[in-house]
């Protein structure tokens, strides 16, 4: 059996449509439906429900009670391929946002890889909501996320929280330690969606004041966008360090500030056997780091972090 086509029917499970299967797996829809057929004939029962007018598919009962199946070939079969590989070594994959991973954790691994030097790293950054699915297919050993959702197989523990700040050039418009967001040029705002929490806050204090100069996902596109002294936005410590290296900055504290930003680590209920004692390491290192993790933010002046 090629568990290729086990995967692929695992992708229709999820899509519900042969359509976006075809454009998940970048194969055309004649493709997956001949592969599928392939798949059931060797199983000797059907999959899906071939009704016409139907535009999501439709499982049979065999198809339904071979999910679970499914799932376990595709286990096992990684479970294998990592053993191939790891003999001697630590072997985890990572998965966070842009910000957790280059503001947050980039530290962080570097201590890693000098304390085990036998640990290999294999380091993605996704959205929230893909790490979740990833995680759950298990193709991340561990992964970091701004939000609770509900995944059966999925363990969430928070593990940090950062205030956030305003920040502003080293000529700020606003020159003061602490700022109400009512004093600030919504229009020179450059927007970064940290979490949920920090949208809704957002829509309620500045939302209705005006439309940000920009909106940006990642660190070095909102680094490139503040080419303007009269720029200006609200990050959290690790982020605001991060571009203090980079250039003098002003940072106030708002008189109406916005929840903490909150980080969420996520591992599988039954980790790959392969991966058990690298996310081991990696969880008591981690915990280790958080421990002794202190931004130093100085309010009301220009500086700029050696």
């Amino acid at each position: 059996m090629d568990l290729t086509d086990v995967e692929m029917f695992l992708t229709i499970v999820h899509t519900k449509s042969i359509s976006k299967t075809a454009d998940a797996l970048f194969l055309s829809q004649p493709t997956v439906s001949h592969r599928l057929k392939a798949l059931e004939k060797e199983l000797s029962f059907p999959l899906i429900v071939r009704s016409k007018g139907f535009k999501q598919i439709e499982l049979t009962a065999e198809g339904n009670d071979f999910i679970p199946i499914a799932e376990r070939m595709l286990t096992l079969w990684k479970e294998t391929k990592l053993l191939q590989h790891s003999r001697d070594r630590l072997r985890l994959s990572v998965g966070c946002a842009d910000s957790v991973n280059v503001a947050l954790l980039t530290p962080f691994y570097r201590q890693l890889l000098r304390q085990e030097p036998e640990m290999d790293l294999n380091i993605h950054t996704r959205q929230s909501s893909a790490l979740y699915d990833l995680l759950d297919a298990r193709d991340l050993d561990v992964a970091f996320v701004f939000y609770h959702l509900y995944y059966k197989n999925i363990l969430c523990q928070l593990v940090y929280q950062e205030k956030l700040y305003l920040v502003q050039s080293q000529h700020p418009a606003v020159a003061k330690p602490i700022v109400h967001t009512e004093e600030l040029d919504a229009g020179k705002e450059l927007f970064f969606k940290w979490d949920d929490r920090y949208q809704i806050w957002h829509n309620q204090w500045l939302t209705n004041y005006g439309r940000p100069a920009a909106t940006t996902d990642t660190i070095t596109m909102l680094s490139q966008l503040w080419d303007d002294d009269a720029y200006w936005f609200i990050a959290p410590e690790s982020v605001i360090c991060t571009l203090s290296r980079q250039r003098p900055i002003f940072v106030s504290q708002l008189k109406n500030p916005p929840p903490n930003r909150r980080c969420y680590k996520i591992t599988h209920r039954a980790p790959l056997t392969p991966s058990a004692r690298a996310l081991e390491v990696f969880e008591k290192r981690l915990g280790e780091y958080l421990e002794e993790l202190h931004f130093p933010i100085r309010l009301g002046e220009v500086w700029q972090e050696e």
